[in-house]
């Protein structure tokens, strides 16, 4: 069984790619500029290994992106099911920013009503609703 999720330790870190992928593509790219300053007669081959190692660092950022873009398109959809299966007016839906919703996807059946009417007339970010649920509901699918 998961330690219960509450606002202080929902946060996902991935350890493949937190710990391992991203640092070896910093320490790449610092070794590419390290030969580039230490080695000016390769000056071509080094500039190349620095466009490289760039290129790398952006892979890596734009798939972490896409899956998390991908995932608040989900997040997104059903949330916007929820609110409407629980009675939640259209207008307060539509009102509703897509952080807004990602950030009451933690919320309760019994809070979530009244939440989200809140976060659009206080217009409360992701971070202040999060720290508002009082009956976390935990999410241990996520990307």
């Amino acid at each position: 069984m998961p330690t219960p999720q509450n606002f202080k330790n929902h946060g996902r870190t991935r350890p493949l790619y937190h710990f391992v992928i991203i640092p070896l593509l910093v320490l790449n790219l610092v070794f590419a500029i390290s030969l580039a300053v230490r080695h000016p007669e390769r000056m071509y081959f080094a500039v190349w290994w620095i466009v490289l190692a760039i290129i790398f660092i952006l892979i890596a950022g734009d798939y972490r992106g896409s899956a998390l873009g991908a995932q608040d398109r989900v997040i997104r959809l059903e949330e916007r099911l929820r609110l409407t299966a629980l009675g939640v007016p259209h207008a307060t839906i539509e009102a509703l920013t897509v952080r807004q919703i990602i950030g009451l996807r933690f919320a309760s059946d019994n809070e979530l009503p009244a939440l989200a009417e809140r976060a659009v007339r206080e217009h409360l970010t992701e971070k202040q609703i999060k720290a508002s649920i009082e009956n976390w509901r935990p999410d241990y699918f996520r990307v």
